[in-house]
């Protein structure tokens, strides 16, 4: 019975990831397909004001920040650090019922 428990805990981990990267895959090719096409509005309607580099901008540092949550980059907020966090808040909620 614990091996199907195991194998089901590694299949819940394995499929929570996948969903990880698929967000940000989409978050990414919605990125490559929509500034391309802001870039071309402003070029073509008002290219004596250029504002297109703020949004590719404002986006692509929400992308950045999503690429390093996914990939596990922050030195600090990290996947260790949550389980960290989790185990010593049910070692407390543990010692409040001892």
């Amino acid at each position: 019975m614990e091996v199907n428990q195991f194998d089901s805990e590694k299949y819940e981990k394995a499929k929570k990831r996948v969903k990880e990267l698929k967000g940000f895959y989409s978050h990414l090719a919605s990125y490559v397909v929509v500034i391309p096409v802001l870039i071309f509005i402003n070029l073509f309607f008002s290219p004596m004001h250029i504002w297109f580099y703020w949004p590719m901008l404002g986006w692509g540092v929400g992308l950045l920040f999503h690429a390093l949550g996914v990939f596990n980059m922050f030195p600090f907020l990290g996947k260790e650090w949550e389980q960290n966090k989790i185990n010593e808040i049910l070692e407390k909620d543990n010692s409040k019922w001892e």
